[in-house]
């Protein structure tokens, strides 16, 4: 399922493309036709985001709500290129270029009213100016669930996704299986200020990168990382590799239905970490390897 910097970039793309202007607005699959005859014609005022829930924005209030969910695609092509009608959901179109809508969670017409509903019911989300941060540490401080759970809860850091959660962990040295009520203020803090910069560059790139400098595959002289998430990890999706710290394997374990990636020796048990600023990047509770 896309993260949160997925969504805030397919936002940002859609206005660029679309912003202002009168749109074609069609359902080939036929499943949103309703919904698609009011806005054909009209105009796509913007888009914006909130976590994993994409909105689009159009005239006279009315907004397309769309969860992509696991196997939903949003893409931008010329029109000439556009196949596959009867699998195409919803298609935005100016006289050059479509953007393709296919095989969402769900993709619905809401009200302002319904929107807002919706932001208020997410929880704060690291890429969005008025987020309150507050809001979740209040919750993290109450729950006796894992941090590592409670970093997946989108009701309480919105946009978190897998990859987030196992790397903002690795990134300050805490136990995945820390109760969340452990956690110490200062390293929430340290927390919640490295998602969003990690998130606010990976909009820009479309993939995430969370390696430092000096674990890059130039200063390590290794092979760059091959995944279709692009980009440098830690420990996702590095299950039975060397971490690039320490030496030791990357962990993997199925845990509250999902897949929990760690280095035990870098995130040894009920470890809180540290906040990053205390070592000036990552905070390493091991020796570098050799």
């Amino acid at each position: 399922m896309p993260e949160g910097h997925v969504i805030h970039k397919l936002a940002r793309e859609l206005t660029d493309k679309f912003g202002g202007k009168q749109v074609r607005v069609s359902s080939p699959q036929g499943r949103f036709a309703d919904a698609t005859a009011i806005l054909d014609g009209t105009v796509l005022e913007d888009a914006d985001a909130v976590g994993k829930h994409l909105f689009i924005n159009f005239e006279a209030r009315q907004c397309v709500w769309i969860h992509l969910g696991l196997i939903g695609k949003f893409r931008f092509k010329p029109l000439s290129q556009i196949e596959n009608y009867d699998t195409l959901r919803l298609l935005i179109a100016d006289s050059k270029i479509g953007a393709e809508l296919r095989g969402p969670q769900w993709c619905r017409l809401i009200t302002p009213e319904e929107k807002l509903a919706v932001i208020a019911k997410s929880g704060p989300d690291p890429l969005r100016d008025d987020a309150d941060p507050e809001r979740a540490w209040k919750k993290v401080h109450n729950a006796k669930r894992t941090i590592a759970q409670l970093l997946m809860d989108q009701g309480v850091f919105a946009g978190v996704g897998n990859i987030y959660r196992a790397e903002v962990l690795f990134r300050h040295g805490v136990d995945p299986k820390l109760p969340a009520n452990k956690l110490s203020r200062e390293v929430f803090d340290s927390i919640w200020a490295d998602l969003a910069a990690l998130m606010r560059a990976d909009v820009l790139t479309g993939q995430i990168d969370t390696v430092d400098p000096e674990h890059s595959p130039e200063e390590q002289h290794r092979d760059p990382r091959v995944d279709e998430h692009g980009g440098e990890v830690y420990v996702y999706r590095r299950a039975g590799q060397e971490c690039l710290v320490c030496g030791e394997p990357i962990q993997l374990e199925l845990f509250a239905g999902r897949n929990l990636y760690w280095c035990p020796k870098c995130q040894p048990q009920a470890s809180g970490g540290e906040p990053r600023a205390k070592h000036g990047g990552a905070w390493h509770n091991c020796a570098p390897k050799a």
